[in-house]
């Protein structure tokens, strides 16, 4: 299924783990776990904000994916599933 995930992390946090070396490291680890469509990041609500979009098989994958951001980040982890322009038309097509 098509999720997105979106992480926030304090800027204690972040700072802390610019400062250590962390940030960038487990940043990359979920890029290379997720396998991301797309990845975004930018700054929300005055906190490092990132958006992924990507396929999860099955939703065991959620506490390997969320524990390392929230141990390591202190971040907030949602995921949602999402549907593209494509999927959206099919699920419509369903309707009647």
């Amino acid at each position: 299924m098509r999720m997105m995930k979106k992480v926030q992390i304090p800027v204690a946090a972040g700072n802390a783990a610019i400062a250590n070396g962390t940030l960038p490291i487990v940043i990359q680890k979920a890029m290379e776990q997720l396998k991301p469509e797309a990845a975004y990041f930018f700054v929300e609500g005055g906190m490092r904000t990132s958006m992924f979009v990507f396929d999860m098989a099955d939703s065991s994958q959620i506490p390997p994916d969320a524990e390392p951001l929230f141990q390591v980040l202190e971040a907030s982890v949602d995921f949602r599933p999402v549907m593209n322009a494509e999927e959206l038309q099919a699920g419509l097509g369903q309707l009647s």
